[in-house]
């Protein structure tokens, strides 16, 4: 098997986006060769504990209502074209997602992480839930089976907070600096949501690859 890391916010669109045109090609490649690693990268890592008015952050970031208007508008067109609905129009909070990220990691010691990946993407940007409350990721944790009761309590402690962190920092240091950041074999780069064709590209000429090696 060969690694795929992917660095991801599960409040960045292009995430959501890029996840799912990578997900068209796995489908497409059932026997591709990649096992799926997901790790932090807080888009805003400075954000309020509780989160902030999404209106006020988005116009404080973009320069006001036509700036954040022009910044979404190739969002929205890519994920139509991805077959995504996205209510942004209900989303009313941008959350601070260190606790969404501790999520991802303990569910990672389930053998569950992209499964809670996909449920926080769908809880932010299908059912305009808020990711940062604390009953939000109990009931996400609950859907994908793990023991919400656990995860809640958890959740009110600081386990693994300063870890989550650490390997943000980590990745910063390393040169990220946007996301998604695919990192294949661990050497091999690939930013942004590439289109499926391009991962379907990858997963062969990787097939190619071990093939040759074992013949």
């Amino acid at each position: 098997m060969i690694k795929l890391d992917i660095l991801s916010d599960p409040i960045c669109p292009w995430c959501f986006i890029g996840k799912t045109h990578l997900d068209k090609a796995l489908a497409a490649r059932p026997d591709h060769p990649f096992t799926i690693e997901w790790h932090p990268f807080q888009l805003n890592p400075d954000m309020p504990s509780d989160g902030m008015d999404r209106r006020a952050y988005l116009e404080n970031k973009f320069g006001g209502k036509e700036g954040a208007v022009r910044a979404y508008a190739p969002v929205v067109e890519n994920a139509e074209k991805a077959g995504l609905s996205i209510d942004f129009e209900g989303m009313k909070r941008t959350p601070n997602t260190i606790d969404a990220h501790r999520l991802i990691h303990w569910a990672g010691l389930e053998q569950k992480q992209t499964q809670a990946v996909d449920a926080l993407f769908k809880a932010y940007f299908t059912d305009a839930r808020d990711i940062g409350d604390h009953d939000v990721l109990a009931d996400i944790a609950d859907e994908i089976g793990m023991d919400a009761a656990v995860v809640r309590k958890l959740l009110q402690s600081d386990a693994d907070r300063e870890d989550i962190a650490k390997r943000d920092t980590h990745s910063r240091e390393m040169g990220i600096s946007s996301v998604p950041t695919f990192i294949v074999a661990q050497q091999h780069a690939v930013p942004g949501a590439q289109q499926p064709e391009l991962w379907e590209k990858v997963i062969d000429e990787l097939m190619e690859q071990v093939n040759n090696t074992e013949s």
